[in-house]
């Protein structure tokens, strides 16, 4: 039976998964890319002045500032997915890989920029004065009642793909195989169950304060361990810097062989997605929720900020992953060797045991700051289905699932998680698409706005 039921998700997730998925995510991008005439592109300084609060004051509807939305969304895909998650698309296809992964983050600024717009320009605010904002708004508000099934299927969808498990069961791997293997006590049933418990508290002291103590928490361990990361990459390459214009050279002629092909592309977007979400999460829908509660009235400002994550999340930490890996030389040498295990072998040959330990430590701090993100996406979709009464239920929920996840095996439960990914990136991408000519007229408002003008010309001024 058990083998059935596998087999049964297998096809469900080899179907939601297939070239329908490619075509709409990867298509979209570039139909955004076309249709926005490369604005996010176009306006980059403009949403670093943003990013960085010299051109906008913080007033107006909302619960977080641009920056702490941002850091709130690339803390759910900085972690595992960065460190493991590339490892695996080299795994697949080779050198090439990489290329296929800048293309899909190319296309994913623009993406962005059109999903997190519209994610501000349809929240919700109840009458408490409580923010929501997702997809499932974006529907709702954007596309009307005729298209509500749309909406009811990214939050059930979101339900079961913000799960907690799978990034529980990595930490616990990570220090049971990684940080002190061989230990008989740490792979025992006993130790999972005290280090679930542990988890649970340490997850539950952060979201019993909500959002702001998430993005207040993801604000500061975010940037500090993907700062730290990227130190230790740029030294790894510094050791190794003869070898860095090969690894480019080897990158662009395997890009276009067919096994590089299939093995890049479509490691990013489904093998990327399958093991974390290792690359942008662009037309999934998650990061739409998060800059949905940005403190502004300008849909357009954190469309703007929204579209810097793919450069930062993986045009830069992924491709240093990427680049050690490759100059390094583990990937021919590691035999069987993917995932987490392929990365720390790597920063193991540049610095030796402690280059393992270091990683492993980031690694811990980034996963839990997923978690915790996660359980704001899954807070919002469980409020869209039950009611704002019904939410203080769901941190419950939330924290069992967190013990669960340190437990139970996941082969079958991981399954329904990929499933879910894709079933949510249809409901986003479908109404953006539908949508866009909306992002365009508020951003080409926007952009003859006073307030743009001003803060431009003041942009001008301190240059």
């Amino acid at each position: 039976m058990q083998n059935m039921i596998e087999e049964w998700i297998n096809a469900f997730v080899g179907f939601i998964w297939g070239k329908p998925m490619l075509i709409l995510l990867v298509g979209g991008g570039v139909f955004f890319t076309l249709y926005g005439k490369l604005t996010p592109f176009r306006y980059m300084a403009h949403s670093i002045k943003l990013l960085t609060g010299k051109v906008d004051d913080g007033s107006g509807h909302g619960d977080l500032s641009h920056r702490k939305a941002l850091a709130a969304a690339l803390s759910g895909t900085l972690g595992l997915g960065n460190i493991a998650g590339v490892a695996l698309a080299l795994s697949a296809g080779g050198p090439g890989a990489v290329f296929w992964m800048w293309l899909t983050a190319l296309l994913g600024v623009s993406t962005k920029f059109y999903t997190c717009t519209l994610g501000v320009m349809y929240r919700h605010e109840d009458a408490n004065g409580n923010v929501h904002g997702g997809p499932m708004y974006t529907v709702r508000h954007g596309l009307g009642p005729k298209f509500k099934w749309l909406a009811v299927m990214f939050a059930i969808a979101g339900l079961m793909g913000f799960v907690p498990s799978f990034q529980i069961n990595q930490l616990g791997a990570v220090v049971q195989t990684q940080l002190f293997p061989g230990i008989a006590w740490l792979e025992s049933s006993a130790f999972s169950w005290a280090l679930g418990i542990v988890l649970a508290v340490f997850v539950g002291m952060v979201i019993w304060g909500g959002l702001q103590r998430v993005a207040d928490v993801a604000g500061a361990l975010v940037p500090l361990m993907a700062g730290s990361y990227m130190v230790m990459a740029i030294a790894a390459l510094a050791l190794n810097a003869e070898r860095v214009p090969g690894v480019f050279q080897s990158i662009f002629a395997s890009a276009f062989s067919p096994d590089a092909m299939f093995g890049g592309l479509i490691s990013v977007i489904i093998v990327g997605v399958s093991r974390g979400a290792f690359s942008n999460e662009a037309g999934i829908g998650t990061e739409v929720m998060a800059h949905s509660a940005a403190k502004t009235n300008e849909p357009v400002r954190e469309g703007l900020v929204a579209s810097l994550g793919p450069i930062i999340d993986t045009l830069i930490v992924c491709s240093c992953t990427a680049l050690v890996i490759l100059v390094t030389g583990v990937l021919d040498q590691a035999e069987g060797m993917q995932g987490v295990s392929l990365t720390m072998a790597a920063f193991k040959a540049a610095f030796g045991a402690p280059g393992a330990w270091l990683l492993a430590a980031q690694v811990l701090v980034l996963s839990f700051t997923t978690v915790f993100t996660f359980w704001y996406y899954g807070y919002k979709c469980f409020v869209y289905l039950f009611g704002e009464q019904a939410g203080q239920y769901y941190k419950y929920l939330y924290l069992s699932l967190v013990v669960l996840g340190a437990v139970l095996s996941l082969d079958v439960v991981f399954l329904f998680l990929i499933g879910a990914y894709g079933l949510m990136a249809v409901p986003t991408m479908v109404s953006a698409l539908l949508l866009a000519p909306k992002v365009n007229q508020a951003a080409k408002r926007y952009f003859a706005s006073h307030r743009y003008r001003e803060s431009h010309r003041s942009q001008v001024t301190n240059s």
